[in-house]
């Protein structure tokens, strides 16, 4: 298997969780915030972040079955560290651990 893959998947992480995210869009999807007092903004903000994810997993591997597993995973983890139960490093060595096992799958 091509080695660049995996490092196209960490650098789409890089991408996808630093300047494409912005500060805005990582406290949308937080579920403990109320930044839009009487409406719930987080599930549209966290589901378009995971896409973010998705896509980059997809244009690294090809794979819309991998680009899926992302978008779960991805969603899920933030919606447990943005709920207080995961810290932020652990919250990172989860999306690279995943990024590893989609390479591994490949």
């Amino acid at each position: 298997m091509d080695g660049s893959i995996l490092l196209w998947l960490l650098i789409g992480h890089a991408v996808a969780d630093y300047p494409l995210q912005g500060d805005w869009l990582s406290k949308a999807k937080n579920q403990t915030l109320n930044l839009v007092p009487g409406e719930a903004i987080w599930p549209g903000a966290l589901l378009s972040h995971a896409a973010i994810h998705a896509g980059a997993v997809q244009l690294a591997t090809g794979s819309w079955s991998l680009a899926g597993a992302e978008f779960a995973a991805h969603a899920l983890i933030d919606h447990t560290k943005c709920a207080g139960r995961l810290s932020y490093n652990v919250d990172q060595s989860l999306h690279v651990a995943c990024k590893l096992v989609w390479f591994a799958l490949l």
